[in-house]
């Protein structure tokens, strides 16, 4: 009988030996699926964060580059105002005015149209023409009046219109 029992015993723990290597081996598979499964995640979150980084380096030289023309532009637009402030300088529009209105102002309304062009250009209007330009600025029609503006009076409270002769 001790027999018996001791081959009871040897058979459990054989079995409990063996349940616990197939328990093992189970967790152990399946450990390394869920592992699997994450590091092809990974890979694509790191595919990912490099095409992204790439993409950001790229952005960053576009800018740097686009930065340094807006630099130069900048430069520009203030030597520009520097030379028209010195210019303005040298005139004495008051004088001009004086002497000879009706040329100032068809000078004036000139260097205004031409500028006018030059917005509209760099700013997409390709048109060009002379017909592009504000109705304020367009040439006067008829003889006009040279000693005032009588006649524009308005009742009207609105300044943001003007009214031309």
């Amino acid at each position: 009988m001790a027999r018996a029992y001791l081959l009871i015993i040897v058979l459990g723990v054989l079995g409990g030996v063996g349940f616990g290597a197939w328990k093992y081996y189970t967790d152990t598979q399946q450990r390394i699926q869920t592992l699997s499964e994450n590091n092809a995640k990974l890979e694509t979150a790191l595919q990912t964060s490099e095409a992204s980084v790439t993409a950001l380096q790229t952005q960053a030289e576009q800018t740097a580059v686009l930065t340094k023309q807006l630099q130069e532009d900048l430069q520009k637009a203030e030597q520009y105002g520097d030379n028209l402030r010195q210019r303005l300088r040298q005139l004495d529009l008051l004088a001009d005015a004086i002497a000879n209105a009706k040329n100032l102002e068809g000078r004036m309304n000139g260097a205004t149209a031409k500028l006018w062009r030059e917005i509209m250009g760099e700013t997409g209007n390709t048109a060009g023409s002379s017909t592009d330009l504000p109705f304020w600025l367009q040439s006067k029609t008829g003889s006009g009046n040279q000693d005032s503006n009588a006649g524009t009076e308005s009742n009207s409270t609105d300044s943001s219109q003007t009214q031309t002769n």
